[in-house]
């Protein structure tokens, strides 16, 4: 099929041939001849390590791993390792360098310096499969499982940083109250000295100016209220008269 390749046992010979047999019909002796069929795609693996950090934090790591043999190398494969060569190989070959690079960083480093950690370990693991005829296409950190003393404190951290932002915005709104009454005062100050100057210069006429105004804005007000009739005097002399009508009452 494709994507495999078949290494050759051969009893004749005593053992693995040494030869690629790619996808395709390809001769064999029944009998003394025996294929093995070996996927060489690109295979996805989870490793679990339980490691400490640079501050003595103890993380559980899962690592995941892209990884695929040589197919030029796979006969030498099947002769060391076997069939299930990934599963044999591919945790002794994370373990050692996760452990080693994981313990350069603090807990909170392993996650803002995500992508640099698991850039130096694809290097490092690589490295180490091409001596066992590997290829890893890529190697990511997917999860990272704190212990409980350290989860608890960045709960504790974070409800104080959420705090403290509170105590600062109550704070600076307690400001801007404090300058919104202060401005206000003033615009009063200045509205009671413009007043003061008018009554200087212009005596009881700006009193009676603001009583008539009132007067109509109280008016405008009545008048436009379902409850309320304006009953003029028929009196030429006599007062008018605002009559207030319930209209809940008969």
């Amino acid at each position: 099929d494709v994507g495999h390749q078949a290494v050759m046992f051969d009893k004749f010979r005593g053992g693995v041939v040494h030869e690629q047999y790619k996808e395709g019909t390809h001769p064999r002796i029944p009998f003394f001849q025996e294929p093995h069929i070996i996927d060489i795609r690109a295979q996805p693996r989870e490793i679990k390590t339980i490691t400490g950090t640079k501050d003595l934090q103890q993380v559980s790591i899962y690592l995941r791993v892209l990884s695929r043999p040589m197919p030029e190398k796979l006969s030498n494969i099947y002769q060391d390792l076997g069939l299930n060569f990934g599963d044999r190989l591919l945790p002794s070959l994370c373990n050692e360098p996760l452990k080693a690079i994981v313990a350069k960083y603090s807990a909170e480093e392993l996650l803002s310096k995500r992508a640099e950690i698991s850039a130096q370990l694809k290097n490092e693991i690589n490295r180490r499969a091409g001596e066992f005829n590997m290829l890893l296409d890529d190697v990511s950190i997917t999860h990272l499982v704190y212990g409980k003393e350290f989860t608890s404190a960045v709960e504790a951290k974070q409800v104080a940083q959420q705090t403290a932002e509170r105590q600062e915005w109550v704070v600076k709104k307690a400001e801007q109250e404090k300058k919104a009454a202060i401005i206000r005062a003033q615009g009063e100050a200045e509205a009671a000295e413009i007043v003061t100057s008018a009554l200087k210069e212009c005596g009881s006429g700006v009193i009676e100016v603001r009583r008539i105004d009132m007067a109509k804005e109280i008016a405008g007000t009545l008048a436009r209220s379902r409850n309320i009739t304006y009953l003029p005097s028929s009196a030429g002399g006599g007062s008018n008269l605002l009559l207030g009508l319930n209209a809940g009452q008969s």
